[in-house]
């Protein structure tokens, strides 16, 4: 079963949550939604789902318009990132509570809860309740109910949010895993870019309700087609320094100067905004192209085995991702080195006129 959102618009007390969002999913695909939090996921999800009605536009299942038709009578499921699940009932008893009410055979549902629960590793769970449980183990049987009656539509409202980090990537594993082998339609909502990387399949940009870009995960994350698809896609966001191209040389904010290389000698002259993803910027050099920056830090932000670092110079600000454990003083003097052929350039408008070139072994 397809799933199509066809010019679909929401507004609501004059405040528009979707703006005309064309959309397709295809049967067996696994879809992500990023964006920030009020960025449109869970209002899009709901017209997906038939919990809200669009303003205007049609929602089309398998060619057929269910614009009109209620959540009820559709076959799909939905995954909160609370645990809801049913506290009086054992953990079998919740998994098998939508084919009751469906109606299935009794060995059927045997089959089906003992099935599902075992792709999600809960099997010796079955007879405990919601409460004995982890809430890792809570949102694994939430999970399995909402798999358990194989829906056409699988929607995902940014369910690990809740979870440790272990947890998180055991699930993301298990979920790629799982739509692998079944028919219908995923759609997971994140806030989190590198989560939607993890995930792959394809992805949607959204912001302030609007559809910025959409395709393959990959494709979306190498090749963002606007200024704001890449400062979204991207975690911390991209930098961007306004350039200028001319006399066979690139001017950043008219005070660093380099030779074109073989990239950007496809350009004109002219101003543009060039974007470097701060995974790309490091403390050594590691390319013959790349640019040296002198700059003082402003805050070395540690993450278990990652630093944030935020460094300035009288010119502009640049964030580096960098592995490992880096401890800078405030306002120590640092040079950090751009590797030129990483560069996104964009034009004035904001659009994308060079992409990085994709190398074998280039990572992101």
């Amino acid at each position: 079963m397809s799933l199509t959102l066809d010019h679909v618009r929401r507004v609501e007390n004059k405040q528009l949550y979707i703006d005309d969002a064309c959309l397709t999913f295809e049967p067996g695909s696994f879809n992500v939604l990023v964006g920030r939090t009020l960025s449109g996921k869970t209002s899009l999800m709901r017209l997906m789902a038939g919990l809200d009605k669009p303003s205007s536009g049609r929602v089309l299942m398998n060619g057929v318009d269910v614009t009109d038709v209620p959540v009820r009578k559709r076959n799909i499921s939905m995954v909160y990132q609370q645990f809801i699940n049913y506290p009086t009932l054992s953990v079998y008893e919740n998994i098998a509570s939508p084919l009751r009410q469906a109606g299935v055979g009794k060995a059927e549902i045997e089959r089906r809860v003992r099935e599902t629960a075992e792709m999600l590793h809960i099997e010796g769970l079955l007879q405990r309740y919601p409460l004995e449980l982890s809430g890792g183990q809570q949102q694994r049987t939430a999970m399995a109910r909402a798999l358990v009656k194989d829906a056409d539509l699988v929607l995902f409202d940014e369910p690990l949010v809740n979870l440790d980090y272990k947890l998180r990537e055991e699930l993301r594993q298990e979920m790629r895993e799982l739509f692998r082998t079944r028919r219908s339609i995923a759609v997971y909502a994140t806030t989190e870019p590198n989560e939607a990387l993890a995930l792959g399949g394809t992805t949607t940009v959204l912001h302030e309700g609007r559809v910025i870009q959409s395709g393959p995960t990959t494709e979306v994350y190498h090749r963002p087609q606007q200024v704001l698809a890449a400062e979204l896609f991207s975690e911390p966001p991209i930098n961007l320094l306004g350039g200028r191209i001319a006399d066979s040389e690139v001017s950043f904010e008219d005070c660093l100067h380099f030779p074109l290389n073989a990239d950007l000698r496809r350009l004109g002259s002219g101003d543009y905004r060039f974007g470097v993803r701060p995974s790309h910027i490091g403390l050594v050099p590691s390319n013959d192209d790349d640019l040296e920056i002198s700059a003082t830090v402003e805050l070395a932000e540690i993450s278990g085995s990652e630093t944030f670092l935020h460094v300035r110079n009288a010119h502009f600000s640049l964030v580096l991702h960098l592995q490992g454990v880096h401890d800078y003083g405030v306002d120590e003097p640092i040079r950090v080195y751009v590797p030129t052929h990483k560069l996104f350039v964009f034009d004035a408008q904001g659009h994308l006129v060079q992409a990085p070139e994709r190398r074998v072994g280039g990572g992101r």
